[in-house]
């Protein structure tokens, strides 16, 4: 009984096959539109994570200041951190990989007749572990240049392309405001990072060196922490939390005058938002399911209409309700579930040229593609029960009169 429904559904569809496409259509459309505003979203989710990820491995930032409502709140009353802050971390926090100072300005770079405008960083080696930068080409700073702060240079790929083109900068003397260093390495290209910024468009130097002769005094801004594993990192964020309220003797009743920033918190948040958007498109997106479901309802109560006659024929001879609501019920799900396949192809295709346009990575959801394939299918059970039902109900002999 349900092949031989099956059979007249697919027959009743080739008879009216522009009337069947235009039926589909509101399905084929919800179905596209689902699939296809999901792979954005989880590609931009992924795109998300992946920049975050650039800015460091399992990193804490340990800044002067207050933190208010996620923000930070600069306090001119509080000192700045030193050397022997660094020291003490290292030496009395476990399970810590790398830890370095980070002071930042910006500085106009020369070389030949060629300028640019970027920002320097004064820092240690394990600035290179903590923000997983690979060396290009070159070497790292020696323990000389470190300790007496001489005037070496590592270059981002932005800076090298800008001052040498195609040159190779090794061993050449930029000018750095009213000082040269040296090149003595270039840093392997990261490209963008989160909200766009080139992280290639940096110069690192020696922490003592950028110190003398750029910033004037000992005073160190901040401080990068890697965390061995991530499962570690919370209680390393207490243990350094309870270290510097010692060491700046803060008292339980006070606010501290530092705060620390963990990357793992900015990576759930960014995520969270972004999985949160996708669903919201998506869950607009899928409205335009019910509006095809509307139109099949619409569509399968024509039908129903014209063929009267053909209903009461079939009651007259001995044919069960059951039998004509199964014959017009099947009918709508095979136009749902066709609608559904088709927007599963289109959404997929419509997807991949959408995140390749983007330069998004490329993530098919089958969950996704489950569910909509499935709600397109009960829209069809749903929207098609009631004309169905209304074709099962007509009286043979009224349905035998009907012109």
């Amino acid at each position: 009984m349900l092949l031989n429904a099956f059979l007249i559904a697919l027959k009743e569809i080739r008879r009216n096959i522009l009337r069947s496409i235009l039926t589909i259509l509101g399905i084929v459309i919800g179905v596209t539109s689902v699939i296809a505003m999901v792979m954005i979203g989880d590609g931009t989710t992924a795109n998300v994570q992946e920049n975050i990820s650039k800015l460091g491995t399992n990193m804490l930032t340990l800044r002067v200041g207050q933190e208010r409502r996620g923000k930070p709140r600069s306090d001119n009353s509080a000192r700045a951190f030193k050397q022997v802050d660094i020291d003490a971390i290292k030496n009395q926090i476990v399970n810590i990989k790398a830890i370095a100072a980070e002071n930042s300005s910006s500085v106009n770079a020369i070389y030949s007749n060629k300028s640019y405008t970027t920002s320097i960083i004064g820092t240690s080696n394990d600035y290179f572990v903590i923000k997983d930068w690979i060396l290009k080409s070159g070497r790292e700073f020696d323990q000389n240049e470190l300790n007496f702060g001489q005037t070496s240079c590592i270059l981002g790929t932005t800076i090298v392309k800008q001052l040498f083109d195609k040159q190779d900068p090794l061993g050449a003397k930029v000018r750095l405001n009213n000082f040269a260093c040296t090149v003595i390495g270039v840093l392997k290209s990261k490209g963008a990072a989160a909200f766009g910024r080139d992280q290639d468009e940096i110069i690192v130097v020696p922490l003592k060196m950028f110190q003398r002769k750029i910033q004037g005094n000992k005073d160190i801004k901040s401080i990068l922490i890697s965390i061995n594993e991530s499962k570690n990192i919370k209680q390393a964020k207490k243990d350094i939390t309870l270290l510097m309220q010692e060491r700046r003797a803060i008292k339980k009743s006070e606010e501290n005058n530092f705060y620390i920033r963990d990357m793992q918190d900015l990576l759930s948040t960014m995520t969270s938002t972004t999985k949160m958007l996708t669903y919201l498109l998506g869950s607009i997106a899928a409205i335009s399911l019910l509006v095809g479901g509307i139109g099949i309802m619409n569509i399968m109560l024509v039908s129903v209409t014209e063929r009267t006659r053909e209903i009461g024929t079939r009651l007259a001879i001995g044919a069960m309700e059951s039998e004509v609501l199964l014959q017009f019920l099947v009918e709508s799900i095979v136009l749902s579930t066709l609608g559904g396949i088709i927007g599963i192809i289109l959404g997929i295709s419509i997807g991949y040229f959408a995140v390749h346009f983007m330069e998004l990575p490329f993530i098919i959801n089958t969950q996704i593609i489950i569910i909509a394939f499935i709600f397109s299918t009960l829209i069809g059970v749903i929207f098609g029960y009631f004309p169905a039902r209304k074709a099962a109900r007509l009286n043979p002999i009224d349905a035998l009169r009907y012109e």
